[in-house]
């Protein structure tokens, strides 16, 4: 099976659907009033830590992720439907970056963990929301919130109860096969493994455990060299380690102690994880040659057993010995820096831009420009009014004489378009008839 730890993805929330201006026109109801409705909220966009899923490979085929928009109110003080919330399911130690900053917004370790990544927008509301004692008859509306669009970067940290580490070849592939029903790739050239491999281990009393074979580690991966640079933060939410150590290659303590400087180069943590020290191919060592062994590791590390994974010697009681310490050794806890995850609600889009079509026309635009524009009926003056007192807020008028307008002159929002007179009673604007 394909494996993938690390994907760059795309999530745009629903955006909020506008409100209506809409009147009661019913038989024998004098002065009906108001009745627009509301538009519905987005759907927001969550991922959701799924058991059954082990790589981030389905987020290879799709990049961008998408929730439903709400519908625009209607007539008789309707709302419009909300839009649905879209859940993304990712395996479990997903870790969630913001792609802009790099900051940690959210780690997925457990069923079920759900981490909101865009706020669908709010609906505008219609004009029935603003009638008043004193103004029965509002002719405007509101647009819905903008969508938010984000990009996050989600770094898979396998969740396995025992990491093997050692060199190539070293011999972890095969002892994975041994001991649980995983079906390895195993070759006798380097790197044989490409991918970590996940195996069940099922324990004496019923239950099982989670060993993860992280491809081979040499001399350097710490710092890029080899495959183990890609996989080492697989083995940081292991309870403790197999360190697998080939008895055939030449100075296999030399090894040992590379292994195990690449270790703590990468992490403080892993360095001082409980290792049980495995000593393997003993098939091949006469008892002189397995006695030396034994006694050499027996003097640096508390725990060591020696076996053969190809004919299985001493396999079973590795299994059990590490069946325990698994009952033993508690799941570690991380404190992870997890920065506030602001950037699922920040859908302000008030920002604008200037341009000139030719020497009288100015084009004003943006993502709440166009809302409310779409919103505003240029024959109807209240709305003018009001949308013109929200881009005053907005800073467009003091942008555009910047710009250097002067009277006369053209400036169009969206399908609006205005003339430009200083002296006008209403900031300036006047209808383009």
């Amino acid at each position: 099976m394909a494996f993938l730890d690390k994907a760059k993805i795309k999530v745009v929330s629903g955006r909020g659907g506008n409100g209506l201006v809409a009147w009661r026109r019913e038989k024998y109801v004098d002065k009906g009033g108001p009745a627009g409705g509301d538009g519905g909220n987005g759907g927001d966009v969550y991922l959701i830590a799924d058991e059954n899923l082990a790589t981030l490979m389905d987020f290879k085929k799709q990049y961008v992720f998408k929730a439903e928009s709400g519908v625009n109110g209607r007539p008789k003080t309707q709302h419009g439907r909300c839009g649905k919330d879209l859940y993304i399911k990712v395996p479990l130690g997903t870790m969630v970056r913001e792609a802009k900053t790099g900051n940690i917004i959210g780690d997925l370790v457990n069923v079920g963990d759900t981490l909101l990544v865009a706020k669908g927008g709010r609906g505008g509301r219609g004009n029935a929301r603003f009638a008043t004692a004193q103004k029965r008859a509002p002719q405007f509306c509101e647009p819905g919130e903008p969508a938010i669009e984000r990009e996050v970067i989600l770094e898979l940290k396998l969740i396995a109860d025992v990491g093997l580490l050692g060199m190539p070849n070293a011999g972890k592939s095969t002892l994975i096969s041994v001991i649980s029903s995983a079906k390895p790739k195993i070759a006798d050239y380097p790197f044989t493994t490409l991918i970590p491999n996940l195996g069940v281990v099922t324990k004496p009393t019923g239950d099982g455990f989670v060993v993860a074979d992280i491809p081979g580690l040499i001399e350097g991966a710490s710092e890029g060299v080899g495959l183990g640079h890609d996989f080492l933060r697989h083995v940081e939410r292991c309870r403790f380690l197999l360190h697998l150590v080939d008895l055939t290659k030449e100075n296999p303590l030399e090894n040992y102690n590379k292994i195990n400087n690449e270790l703590k180069k990468y992490s403080e943590r892993l360095a001082n994880l409980y290792q049980i020290v495995v000593l393997n191919k003993i098939d091949v060592l006469d008892e002189e040659m397995r006695e030396y062994y034994f006694k050499e590791f027996k003097a640096i590390a508390d725990d060591v057993f020696m076996i053969s994974a190809v004919s299985h010697e001493n396999v079973e009681t590795l299994k059990n010995f590490v069946s325990k310490k698994v009952d033993e050794i508690p799941k570690p806890t991380f404190e992870i820096d997890i920065h506030e995850n602001t950037g699922a609600y920040d859908n302000d889009d008030s920002s604008f831009e200037i341009a000139k079509a030719d020497k009288n026309t100015y084009i004003v635009f943006g993502g709440k420009i166009k809302r409310l524009a779409s919103v505003t009926d240029a024959r109807n003056l209240e709305q003018v009014l009001r949308l013109q007192n929200i881009f005053k807020g907005m800073g467009v008028f003091e942008e555009l004489r910047k710009h250097g307008i002067k009277n006369g002159d053209t400036v169009i929002f969206e399908q609006l378009e205005f003339t430009h007179y200083d002296d006008e009673l209403w900031e300036g604007y006047d209808i383009q008839k």
